[in-house]
């Protein structure tokens, strides 16, 4: 059940709260060259980093969307916010490798309990009852801080004392006094206190559009996935720089424009069905642009790829987070929202572990080629599962 008591600063601190959670989770992003440099990793240790957090992560958001839907949103997500200031700790005392990989652990722990569990909470705690917008902040909340986390800690790399310790510090103090915020609100919804560890169900009604939107949602960010963990290397290359500040931004942008896109949706009231193939189509050519800048050595044609895949992403996500969010029963909306997200993840894991082993084998730009020709496919074929449902509906 839905709390009764609605005010717009529950849903302020919420949306504040899972900004905070993604920055802080991305603020690696731009330092991975600098700690290559320092501790002297190979390109597949840094993929294995890249997959301890996505192999933590997965498994705790499938528990913890259900914990939140058993004994309330603000713990499990006061809790996430506390873990994830636990693993920049240790980011910012990493003394070898091995510190990295725990690190990464934790944030994944803390990650996983917090975001589903957030986007849960917006759904309830939007003050008009309006999915759309819960599906707004919901989504600049992720792209947001997904997009901050490296501009912030690249430019602090850059341009600050201690590159490896400074951003780390202040995004522990930041997701601290999320946590303090998020305890502050009323609980949104009345937690039935009974909790016990069970595989995690999508309701059989729900099914098929379940599938369909988060396959979109899977190829959208499977592509952010790139532009945060492989893209900044690859623009390194292309454009032989080591420029953190650079390296940090081309990711921003291409998250900052996905924000920008998300706000022209909830303008024109843009119907979720059709702003997910239109999202699925600009991230295909978004992907081309991308994979032809490196033989062309063309920086232009990053920061178009980067513009064309965020505005994809911006207009896909937010119609699958809007279908999800008026697809999920009340009594489950948390184990629906993290079963979506789960699913997410698994894009992005897909993408970025399997271009790191591939660009070991053979180079960076045959594995980007490679992998973005599959998720590629992967679009066209959701846009096409898309229209067929639009068609089918009308004619019904």
């Amino acid at each position: 059940m839905r709390s009764p008591a609605r005010g717009r600063a529950p849903f302020l601190v919420v949306t504040a709260a899972l900004l905070a959670m993604l920055t802080a989770g991305n603020l690696p992003t731009p330092l991975y060259a600098v700690y290559r440099a320092k501790f002297g990793f190979s390109s597949a240790e840094l993929t294995l980093i890249f997959a301890t957090y996505m192999i933590v992560l997965i498994p705790s958001l499938l528990v913890f969307g259900q914990l939140s839907d058993r004994v309330g949103r603000r713990r499990v997500l006061a809790g996430g916010l506390v873990v994830a200031a636990l693993g920049l700790g240790i980011f910012a005392a990493a003394r070898s490798t091995g510190w990295l990989f725990v690190a990464r652990a934790v944030q994944g722990v803390g990650l996983g309990a917090a975001v589903g569990t957030a986007g849960a909470a917006l759904v309830e705690l939007e003050p008009a009852g309006d999915h759309a917008r819960a599906a707004l902040a919901t989504v600049v909340g992720q792209a947001g801080g997904s997009g901050a986390g490296p501009l912030f800690a690249g430019a602090l790399a850059q341009w600050a004392p201690a590159p490896l310790q400074l951003c780390f510090l202040l995004g522990a103090a930041m997701t601290l006094v999320a946590a303090l915020a998020v305890m502050s609100i009323r609980e949104p919804v009345q937690a039935s206190g009974e909790w016990r560890l069970q595989k995690p169900r999508v309701p059989a009604e729900i099914r098929t559009p379940f599938i369909r939107a988060s396959l979109t949602g899977a190829a959208l960010w499977s592509v952010g996935g790139l532009f945060l963990s492989v893209v900044p290397s690859y623009a390194s290359q292309l454009l032989a720089t080591h420029n953190l500040a650079l390296l940090g931004a081309i990711a921003a942008t291409m998250l900052a424009t996905a924000c920008a896109a998300q706000v022209v949706c909830l303008r024109r009231s843009l119907e979720p069905k059709l702003a997910q193939p239109a999202g699925l189509t600009l991230l295909v050519v978004g992907l081309g642009s991308l994979v032809l800048a490196f033989p062309l050595h063309s920086l232009a044609l990053v920061l178009v790829g980067a513009l064309l895949a965020g505005a994809g992403l911006g207009f896909g996500f937010f119609g699958a987070q809007a279908e999800i969010n008026d697809l999920a029963p009340p009594e489950r909306r948390g184990e629906v929202t993290a079963a979506f997200i789960t699913i997410l993840y698994c894009g992005v894991s897909v993408t970025a572990i399997g271009v790191g082993f591939i660009s070991d084998a053979t180079s960076l730009q045959t594995a980007v080629a490679l992998v973005g020709s599959v998720v590629a496919l992967t679009a066209v074929l959701a846009t096409a599962w898309h229209l067929a449902s639009v068609r089918r509906e009308r004619v019904a």
